[in-house]
């Protein structure tokens, strides 16, 4: 297998490099994006690249670089780029969503596989669940439903009607934790998972696009996407203390469960990475960030992402303490609800998370089951009544008075109502969605959730002059032909293009990718090969559409799908392949330190236009029951017609180009086809 490529520079890239040339506004003697030595080489993991400092300044009490890693006190953010001269344009891509340090997540017990070390060390095969030291919950969680016990709530009744509730309150263990990462077309890599124990040299079992459990942000693979053209970042410090309180008490490194424990163990190893990487940088500010991305290095702005923020204590010294150790962004809320804001409600395992806390079953709207909703205070269009709390507006300010970005992810749409609001009355002070997904062009059982993003919310992000990070997921989506893409490659980068292009040609909304690696969440699959290519409807169709795929990259990602940071080039040249303009996403780098820009400088006190937005032009997949029928079936079993060349394994007679196939009654045994 492949495990690193010959870098080829998308042509959109080349076409902005070229402008910029032209206009006299070149990289100068960096070394060009995509190129560690501008040779256009690239060695997945090498040490290579400008030697530079990869210190990092940490702020004092007034926000200004007073530190720095190697302890000299010295900052390139000291210097600025407002020099009086033109601004060059940042050229190259930006991840605003993604989690490198997420084995301390969770208490440390949920992924396997580090961030750092040699591959062989770092990414050393895993047990596949016997006994289990991560990908697993614990048999017995009813210690989580202890306060609704005392309550007086009967659970065995409620769990009769609720199947999710039954199998976390019930069952638990090996099954709950294989349901985890069992979506269409794959079991996962979760629970007992011992034909998927191989990470390198084979790569046989992990990494793979479903991959929940383990590593894809090893330094070789982001050393990989830098050199590819990633040039900003978000790495949030990511936790959950349900989660971690879920696990096996021995597969846990911090049983205290507390969520900002971890998140300073995740910031400390942010720090240690660029002291380590000369090719990175924690920026501090947006001029900062920009003269780090300028250099042709990856500028990390570091963020938090978890549930109970802050926890119970003050706020303020807490968030004085994440200020100074580099973090310039955050979410206010995650899964739950808490003390600052409303969430927005989407996978059901959360419903439960929510209740444990709350005890409350809402029969206004059915999210959970079609009756009711677990855990969500909701109204009659299932959305959560909750926004921000006086605190969650308090603190809100508070970091628009600093210059820090707030990211709007995973809020309720009454929150984003209220943040939209206080942006008002600051300037319309930009905030962002780091990811997410726009609603209209997913199916119909996901526009249901409350998390994924209407146009009217995008109206807001754009007023303020804020941008969206994009789900690199797994899902199918409905078409948007002005995208150019044929959307016959469900859950591809096929799918992505059309997500793509309604986003940023139909809204109009600035994009970047939004990895969320590490962060529980499933990635693109591949177009090609034995892993659920184009897999994300059902299995016949898969294998039609996966056959009529052309134009591999002839990398990992042909058949990994995106299956690790490493493979960001890639999926980009892949995007570029089957047609669709990349220009936004390798301009994202630019995008987002103008938004960072914007609201660090003055603004006008007038919202931004938006009278362009366009939420017309999807074209509607038609529901997977109609696109079975359009398949041929025999003993009840669905397969792809006429596609199996001479020699090849056959059930069925019409699953042969030549008709033949010399199998038994019903494929058993099964043959070849003649």
């Amino acid at each position: 297998m492949i495990h690193s490529r010959m870098l080829r520079v998308p042509s959109s890239l080349l076409a902005i490099a070229g402008v910029l040339a032209t206009l006299g506004l070149g990289c100068g003697d960096d070394a060009p994006p995509g190129s560690a030595d501008g040779t256009g080489s690239t060695s997945a993991g090498s040490s290579t690249g400008p030697a530079t400092a990869g210190t990092t300044a940490v702020a004092d009490e007034t926000g200004s670089g007073s530190g720095s890693a190697d302890g000299t006190g010295s900052s390139s953010e000291d210097t600025g780029t407002t020099t009086g001269e033109e601004t060059v344009p940042v050229v190259g891509f930006a991840d605003l969503h993604n989690h490198p340090f997420a084995e301390a997540a969770h208490g440390g017990g949920w992924l396997h596989g580090s961030h750092t070390g040699p591959m062989e060390q770092a990414l050393a095969s895993c047990d596949g669940g016997v006994p289990g030291d991560h990908a697993r919950v614990r048999s017995d969680l009813s210690v989580l439903f202890q306060e609704c016990e005392d309550s007086g709530l009967d659970l065995g009744l409620l769990a009769d009607t609720i199947p999710v509730l039954n199998l976390v309150l019930f069952i638990g263990g090996a099954p709950l934790s294989e349901f985890i990462g069992n979506i269409e077309g794959t079991e996962g890599d979760t629970g007992l998972h011992l034909q998927r124990t191989e990470g390198p040299p084979s790569f046989e079992g992990w990494p793979r696009w479903d991959v929940l459990a383990h590593q894809q942000t090893w330094e070789g693979w982001i050393e990989q996407s830098w050199q590819d053209g990633l040039r900003v970042t978000v790495f949030s410090a990511v936790s959950n203390d349900w989660l971690c309180r879920a696990l096996p008490p021995d597969n846990v490194e911090r049983p205290q469960c507390n969520e900002m424990d971890d998140v300073f163990v995740q910031l400390q190893m942010a720090h240690d990475f660029v002291a380590a990487h000369p090719w990175a940088e924690i920026a501090l500010s947006a001029s900062h960030a920009r003269e780090i991305a300028s250099e042709g290095r990856l500028a990390i702005i570091l963020s938090v992402e978890v549930s109970h923020l802050f926890g119970e204590g003050e706020w303020l010294p807490q968030l004085d303490a994440l200020h100074a150790e580099g973090v310039r962004t955050l979410q206010l809320v995650h899964q739950v609800d808490n003390r600052f804001a409303g969430a927005a409600p989407h996978n059901a395992i959360f419903h439960v998370a929510q209740f444990t806390e709350t005890c409350h079953v809402d029969d206004d709207c059915g999210l959970t089951t079609g009756d009711v909703t677990l855990g969500f205070d909701v109204d009659a269009q299932c959305r959560n009544v909750n926004g921000l709390s006086e605190e969650g507006l308090a603190l809100a300010q508070e970091m628009m008075d600093r210059g820090m970005l707030v990211d709007a992810a995973h809020m309720s749409e009454a929150s984003v109502t209220d943040l939209h609001g206080l942006a008002a009355t600051n300037d319309y002070y930009p905030f962002y969605v780091s990811h997410g997904h726009m609603r209209d062009i997913l199916m119909p059982e996901q526009q249901v959730q409350e998390k994924t993003t209407p146009p009217w919310v995008v109206d807001l992000v754009r007023q303020t002059g804020g941008m969206f990070g994009l789900r690199t997921g797994a899902e199918q989506m409905h078409g948007y032909p002005a995208s150019g893409v044929d959307n016959d490659c469900h859950g591809s980068v096929r799918s992505f293009a059309q997500h793509y292009a309604y986003a940023s040609q139909g809204l109009k909304v600035p994009v970047a990718l939004a990895t969320d690696f590490n962060g529980f969440i499933q990635q693109l699959r591949p177009r090609f090969g034995p892993h659920s290519a184009c897999g994300a409807g059902f299995e016949a169709e898969a294998v039609c559409e996966s056959h009529a795929q052309q134009s591999p990259t002839r990398t990992d990602f042909d058949e990994l799908g995106l299956a690790h940071q490493g493979l960001l080039g890639p999926m980009l040249d892949d995007l570029e392949a089957v047609g669709a303009d990349t220009s936004a996403l390798m301009g994202s780098a630019e995008a987002f330190l103008l938004v960072w820009e914007r609201a660090e400088g003055p603004r006008a006190s007038t919202p931004l236009p938006t009278d362009d937005l366009d939420d017309r032009g999807i074209e509607l997949l038609p529901p997977v029951e109609e696109r079975e029928d359009a398949y041929p079936s025999v003993c009840g079993t669905m397969f792809c017609p006429g596609i199996l060349e001479v020699g090849q394994s056959c059930d069925f007679d019409d699953q042969c180009v030549s008709g033949q196939c010399n199998s038994g009654p019903c494929g058993i045994p099964n043959g070849t086809c003649q």
